[in-house]
């Protein structure tokens, strides 16, 4: 009885997740990424910063879908849980951003060395960190607001020259070999990744008192 529990907690962590709402949600950013870079593409007048747009706003997107979808509908079960929640949290975590990665790189397949896959890997990683830091600090339900605003905000401010002081806090706008930008999003993914693994996103109910361990 014992080991049948035990073999049934990953999937009754993945159904308390909503995982095939939160997958579907990812096939149609993925899908509708691919629509927008091709239809950028075929202009006449296309460059590679067209895209940018798309690089912006797609991984946005799939960080908030990844970010809501954290919400738990068995806080109370995560709180009296014998075993300890983080390794499911982490692995969860890490699998969605491998995917969602995978699948959005299709969407800019060529020229890495500009707005092309490495540039698209590194914002779903960034976008995901901040939207999960959200998600432990504000719950899941808001998680997507704080990169929204931030992303937004970043869009519009951002230098046309990429590099300089820029790329640090402008990544989400920089090019595929900026260090700068890579240090930043890969920083905010790690301290989201543990924070999240740690603490678990934050209760989304009045009833929820502290973080589940």
């Amino acid at each position: 009885m014992t080991t049948h529990v035990r073999s049934g907690l990953p999937v009754l962590y993945l159904r308390s997740r909503a995982l095939p709402a939160t997958l579907a949600a990812l096939a149609a950013i993925a899908v509708l990424a691919a629509w927008a870079a091709d239809r950028l593409q075929d202009r006449p007048e296309f460059d590679h910063t067209a895209r940018v747009p798309v690089l912006a706003l797609a991984p946005l997107l799939a960080a908030a879908a990844i970010g809501t979808g954290l919400l738990s509908h068995t806080e109370e079960l995560d709180r009296t849980a014998v075993r300890r929640w983080w390794p499911r949290r982490l692995t969860y975590l890490l699998a969605l951003t491998a995917l969602t990665a995978g699948a959005l790189v299709l969407a800019v397949p060529g020229h890495p060395e500009q707005f092309g896959a490495p540039a698209m890997v590194r914002n779903v990683v960034g976008a995901t960190g901040v939207t999960v830091a959200a998600a432990v600090l504000l719950g899941a339900r808001a998680s997507w607001l704080p990169m929204t605003v931030y992303g937004g905000a970043v869009y519009l401010a951002a230098p046309r020259t990429p590099g300089g002081a820029a790329a640090y806090w402008a990544w989400p706008m920089q090019p595929g070999p900026e260090v700068a930008a890579w240090v930043m999003a890969g920083t905010a993914y790690v301290v989201g990744a543990a924070l999240l693994a740690l603490r678990g996103p934050h209760p989304s109910s009045d009833h929820g008192r502290g973080w589940p361990s």
